[in-house]
């Protein structure tokens, strides 16, 4: 088979071309949402360095550190949030062929929240190990 670069770009702008990639809602949330997410794995990137010794990876006020870990794990919390993303922006794409577009609205807002209360937990990370 051979890669048609051209029929890969038809095809892609049909995609995107469909009604819940048009709804402003979705287009605003489904921005914001990349946006933080791809702010916190700037931020991990930028602050976290790879080294040999252990660093916190959760800290409780009642109990202080407990849980230390490797300086690579601190990407788990930008992972999650970007496979939350796609699975809830594929569920509301699915939801909104149906046309459940409260639900898909819902699951998309839902998934901004997410974002932001990750990118809250990545900024203490950050302030604790920094």
């Amino acid at each position: 088979m051979k890669f048609d670069l051209k029929n890969l770009k038809i095809k892609l702008e049909n995609f995107f071309a469909l009604e819940y990639f048009r709804s402003a809602f979705i287009q605003w949330v489904l921005i914001g949402s990349l946006i933080v997410n791809l702010a916190n794995w700037g931020f991990i990137a930028f602050f976290i360095r790879p080294v040999d010794f252990l660093i916190i990876l959760h800290y409780n006020v009642y109990f202080g550190v407990d849980v230390i870990g490797s300086w690579w794990q601190m990407y788990l919390m930008p992972s999650i949030g970007l496979f939350l993303l796609l699975v809830n922006a594929t569920l509301g794409f699915l939801f909104y062929q149906r046309k459940e577009r409260i639900v898909a609205h819902l699951l998309m807002l839902a998934t901004f929240i997410v974002q932001v209360g990750l990118s809250i937990g990545v900024a203490s990370l950050l302030l604790i190990n920094y």
